[in-house]
């Protein structure tokens, strides 16, 4: 069986660094799994990798996407996809590494199929969420008792994307769930961790850093495109929010650390709960590579 590489772990914890050591002599392609490290346009505010970072890596997916269009997992799995299989035929071992976890899903598991919906469905649902939200929570509670009981009732967005699917399909929306197609290879999870004090202090100091790259006019360069999803980031919203007199600088930056310290714990969460992998500190390189050596020699061996 074909075998996949995946790297991951918070915000901040050392992948790039670690990616380096690991994979300047490639034995496949290193792709990246950056929801905002796509974006052409955003660099400095998403620790995007230096240009010789990503020469020396050869690395996929990163800079390559601009602002101003629709991406999404559905269409970063078909990219990543599209890299992994050709590698597979010619016998390497891809890399997958970034801390986007819904993408890094996407490809190790496939996505569910959802039918698409209106845009008039969802308006009507976010109005009516406006003025009535107890009432949607229960009329999912009705219509699809089995993906109610697995998502939190005030998870707005999950609750109406699944009654958009409902109203327009007639079936519930747990119905479309769990149907991939599965995959021809096997996953090896590394997952990067830090103490958390240690994880904190290196987001505190990144954000400083960011600062003393241009974060500023980095952001100010983008601010006529700031409604833009894309756009809804930790890093920017918050300096958007000074340039709009709401926060002073010193503010704002406090802002910035402690969202990006919100957002890795929420990540750590995820891989907690989410993924079976092996856990390591990004200084334990000489056991990370030995793990992984383990992996691939066992790829000959099938």
């Amino acid at each position: 069986m074909q075998k996949l590489i995946i790297i991951t772990g918070p915000t901040a914890v050392g992948k790039s660094t670690l990616l380096l050591e690991l994979f300047k002599d490639n034995i496949g392609p290193v792709i990246s799994a950056d929801s905002r490290q796509v974006y052409q346009e955003m660099s400095i505010g998403t620790a995007k990798p230096s240009d010789e970072e990503i020469k020396a890596l050869d690395l996929q997916l990163v800079d390559h996407w601009s602002i101003k269009e629709p991406y999404h997992a559905g269409l970063y799995e078909r990219q990543a996809m599209d890299i992994i299989n050709p590698s597979f035929a010619q016998g390497q071992v891809p890399v997958l590494s970034g801390g986007t976890g819904l993408y890094l899903k996407a490809v190790a598991e496939g996505l569910d199929v959802i039918p698409p919906v209106k845009p008039e469905t969802i308006a009507e649902l976010n109005q009516q969420a406006t003025e009535d939200y107890p009432s949607l929570v229960n009329e999912l509670k009705t219509k699809d008792v089995v993906y109610f009981s697995q998502i939190e009732a005030q998870n707005t967005h999950r609750v109406i994307r699944a009654l958009s699917v409902i109203r327009e399909t007639g079936q519930p929306f747990s119905s479309y769930l769990n149907k991939r197609a599965p995959r021809n290879f096997e996953t090896l999870y590394i997952v990067l961790e830090r103490p958390r004090e240690e994880l904190y202090q290196r987001i505190n100091l990144r954000v400083h850093q960011m600062m003393e790259l241009g974060l500023e006019d980095e952001v100010k360069g983008l601010w006529e495109h700031r409604s833009l999803k894309a756009l809804q980031s930790v890093g920017y919203q918050e300096l958007f929010k000074h340039m709009e007199g709401l926060y002073g600088l010193d503010e704002a930056i406090s802002e910035i650390q402690k969202n990006s310290r919100r957002y890795a714990k929420r990540q750590m969460t995820w891989f907690r709960n989410q993924i079976k992998g092996q856990h390591f500190h990004p200084n334990d390189i000489d056991k990370i590579r030995t793990t992984i050596e383990q992996f691939t020699q066992s790829t000959t061996k099938n």
